[in-house]
């Protein structure tokens, strides 16, 4: 039966998916679909009720980074953060290789932060800025911010990402780390000689077209207007953790839309919440957004998966995947099996935290070897649910950058990075068979 109901849900989501249907739709398809299981399972409906709501108490701390996203968002707009810093980025980078600009600074500041979070609502933000007024299309931009922000997110020796994967599978950090680098540096490569094809190809009125947007209408420029992005890079290099630093930020932001942009206080208060509107209607595509408001749509889609996952643990809905897994081990190899767990668990859970422990649990005793395993699970569980769009790795970065869900085909890295290592490890594994 649980077969069979992970079935239908993943046909609800096919289905969304090929007639562009809202996901919160197919979210919430899937809350009575399990509920049901669990009814079918002789639990009261208190209980799977109960069930659901520990697995949205579980991932509670999350709101808390979804409010200061809003916010820092919002205030960086009204700042002038954010459009003095593309003043500056205009006159000195050339639109056709633009995107893999973006895929590099995106790389470089979350691996110095050790957040996709935090790099999307800072570096993420700027960079899709900078795109828009410059004419780049939004969907390749975002795809290549959503790849560069889990770059860092992945190997980063301050990433709690890849310190969860150290503490599950007993390895050494820096050892992983150092496993890891190994594995990247081809895909790697090659997603950097695809984002330049990419911008390479682009018509050059298309990368020209707003490049002329007059922003002194709307803001007083002077250099202070940087301070909020600069403490963001300065606090992470002391290891601030990122949560007080953002705040410091907002901070900074709120206080310079005081006196540089003579922002009411109760205007800044309103864009904290509800997002910066530009006063200049030719400008708004580039500054419009922001704000708490703007991350309701993804807190929506956190609140019904993590309730999955509530379920999934209380009626065990998952616990015959285990067996089969070690079947298809024996016959395909160690990754395969490690590469299928993740995709599944990343499909069927709300987080990238999740999804690596549900894949530890279920291929933990494939592997006997301990480094071997913790590559594994970086290459797959935690990067997989980056392209998940109802995961939260997905969509707070593309609701933080709002960048569209076109943009997840553009996030080549995160492709390339397990195709890459099921390629290597199924040659190995038929070279060692001969």
């Amino acid at each position: 039966m649980a077969n069979i109901v992970l079935g239908i849900f993943a046909a609800i989501f096919f289905i969304c998916i090929l007639t562009g249907s809202e996901l919160l739709y197919a979210l919430g398809a899937g809350f009575f679909l399990f509920v049901g299981y669990g009814l079918y399972k002789k639990y009261s409906l208190s209980d799977v009720l109960s069930m659901a709501w520990k697995g949205v108490m579980s991932v509670r701390t999350i709101f808390i980074v979804f409010m200061l996203i809003g916010m820092l968002t919002g205030v960086w707009r009204a700042s002038g953060t954010i459009a003095y810093i593309i003043t500056l980025a205009s006159d000195f980078i050339e639109p056709s290789i633009f995107i893999l600009i973006a895929f590099l600074l995106n790389c470089a500041v979350s691996f110095l932060l050790g957040t996709s979070f935090g790099t999307s609502a800072t570096m993420g933000v700027i960079t899709m800025s900078i795109g828009m007024t410059i004419g780049m299309p939004p969907a390749m931009v975002g795809g290549a911010i959503l790849a560069g922000v889990y770059f860092g997110d992945r190997m980063s020796p301050v990433s709690t990402s890849a310190l969860l994967v150290s503490v599950l599978t007993e390895v050494d950090l820096y050892t992983n780390i150092r496993n890891m680098a190994k594995s990247a540096v081809l895909p790697f490569l090659i997603s950097c000689v695809i984002y330049f094809a990419l911008g390479e190809m682009l018509p050059d009125a298309a990368a020209s077209a707003a490049a002329s947007a007059d922003f002194e209408e709307l803001y007083i420029f002077s250099p202070i207007l940087a301070l909020p992005a600069v403490s963001i890079l300065l606090l992470s290099f002391f290891r601030v953790p990122v949560k007080t630093n953002m705040a410091v930020s907002i901070a900074l932001a709120a206080l310079l839309s005081y006196t540089e942009q003579a922002q009411d206080p109760w205007n800044i208060l309103f864009i904290m919440i509800f997002g910066y509107v530009s006063p200049v209607p030719e400008l708004a595509p580039m500054v419009n957004g922001g704000g708490i408001v703007s991350m309701l749509h993804v807190a929506a889609i956190v609140c019904l998966s993590a309730s999955f996952s509530g379920i999934f643990q209380g009626t065990g809905l998952l616990d015959g995947i285990h067996g089969k897994l070690e079947t298809f081990a024996r016959r395909f190899g160690n990754y395969p099996a490690t590469l299928l767990s993740a995709i599944i668990t990343s499909l069927i859970s709300c987080s990238q935290t999740l999804a690596v422990i549900l894949t530890s649990q279920l291929c933990g005793t494939l592997n006997k070897d301990k480094e071997q395993f913790a590559e594994d699970l970086e290459d797959t569980a935690i990067v997989i649910p980056a392209v998940i769009p109802w995961s939260i790795a997905c969509a707070i970065v593309l609701a933080a950058t709002s960048a569209p869900l076109a943009s997840i085909p553009y996030a080549f890295y995160l492709y390339l990075l397990p195709l890459w290592k099921l390629i290597h490890t199924t040659f190995s594994r038929r070279s060692k068979s001969k």
